[in-house]
């Protein structure tokens, strides 16, 4: 964080902490206020695939409304998306209305009765999803949870919340941006969450911060993100997808690593790149929520989100991390071993020209040379692995095969 930005926030800080009082307590003083430490909170149980579903975000930011939600959920069942695995229906931020007088938080205008939504949503085989933030205020200046995390996770109960993502950005009008303090605002949610009466996915977002990776399992999370926001560009998803390899170790069933939403669908980048995010994001494997308008979906993004042999491994239920095997010039080769023995084998090739790969099988351990069959996981194609993969990836594409003894 800039110097221009600690000056902000601490001015900031200082003008809601002598609005807010010491009821919620903050302490006086910009430099010395910290959150009191929380326990660590047991694990729920929950995620133990990565997450599936639809984030509003990415394609309407603050123009989504009840009835768009209505249309995302019939359209993931229309269009097969339901079947495939895609469970969360989730509402990102400036759903939130004002609290009522007894503190309790309520929809703006736009959603009205989000416990209707909820059974609309549940209606049709589906989990719904909200968004808060551990500040007074959340980053669209809606209304955040603190002070109430305890009141709002038994609404969210109350309403029929399947899964809360908690963006901390708000907070940083509170506190100094520490570990410290996020590690136990988070917590205060997930011990909030856990007392709530109802299993909801606890996803966390402030941009891989701290190494999140080593504490979010002791906030209760189930998934946080390891990147700042993503955008719909190669450069954007490229950077923070690859980045991933690093944190391999820390992710895995329950608790996720989450380099941000899908973007497949939304126009920025061509179908070549969205299968390699859909590919990446898999391999990882990464939490594949979709952020595009599925009313509207064209065959080539419908093929994507749709691949039923991608999607299987992101929901291998080994979990295994990808790891990578080599880099030939512009082409990385990232292998995954499967629950079953098979080794998923991508080729990405980050250039901006097509590459020629080859690659001897032998290297992914025995029984994979001369005798193993290879899958095509793109062209649903299958046929004897031979000694060695030769052959061509496009310039920002993949070649994913899953090669079985």
């Amino acid at each position: 964080m800039s110097l221009h930005r600690r000056f902000r926030t601490a001015v900031a800080a200082a003008v809601v902490a002598a609005t807010l009082g010491c009821s919620l307590g903050v302490a006086a003083g910009s430099d010395t206020r910290h959150v009191a430490a929380e326990p660590a909170v047991p694990s729920n149980g929950l995620a133990q695939l990565p997450p599936m579903g639809w984030n509003s975000w990415n394609h309407f930011a603050g123009r989504i409304t009840a009835a768009d939600v209505r249309g995302m959920a019939d359209a993931m069942v229309a269009t097969g998306m339901r079947d495939a695995g895609y469970t969360y229906v989730n509402i990102d931020d400036t759903w939130e209305g004002e609290r009522d007088a007894a503190g309790h938080i309520r929809p703006n205008a736009k959603f009205g009765d989000m416990a209707a939504l909820a059974a609309y949503v549940h209606a049709r085989g589906l989990k719904l999803g909200l968004y808060s933030s551990p500040g007074a205020k959340t980053c669209a200046k809606f209304e955040g949870s603190f002070g109430h995390e305890d009141d709002d996770a038994r609404t969210y109960a109350a309403w029929g919340v399947d899964f809360l993502k908690y963006d901390y950005c708000g907070a940083t009008l509170l506190y100094p941006v520490t570990r410290e303090n996020q590690e136990a605002l988070f917590r205060r949610m997930g011990h909030a969450l856990r007392n709530a009466g109802r299993p909801m996915v606890y996803s966390l977002s402030q941009s891989g911060e701290f190494d999140i990776w080593r504490w979010g399992p002791g906030t209760g999370a189930n998934l946080w993100r390891t990147t700042p926001d993503i955008s719909d560009t190669w450069a954007s998803m490229s950077q923070r997808g690859f980045r991933q390899l690093e944190l391999a170790a820390w992710s895995g069933p329950g608790h996720w690593n989450d380099p941000d939403m899908l973007e497949i669908g939304n126009g920025g980048m061509d179908t070549d790149e969205y299968r390699t995010q859909m590919s990446l994001w898999s391999m990882l494997p990464a939490p594949l929520l979709a952020g595009n308008d599925l009313r509207t979906m064209d065959a080539a993004t419908r093929s994507i989100l749709l691949n039923r042999e991608v999607i299987a491994v992101d929901q291998d239920p080994a979990g295994r991390p990808a790891r990578r095997l080599q880099k030939q010039g512009d082409v990385e080769v990232l292998a995954r071993d499967m629950a079953d023995g098979s080794v998923v084998v991508g080729f990405f090739n980050r250039g901006d020209a097509s590459a020629s790969v080859s690659f001897a099988w032998h290297r992914l351990g025995s029984g994979f040379a001369g005798t193993a069959t290879v899958r095509d996981l793109w062209a649903h194609q299958s046929s004897p692995a031979g000694d060695a993969f030769h052959g061509d990836v496009p310039r920002h594409g993949v070649v994913l095969l899953r090669l079985s003894r």
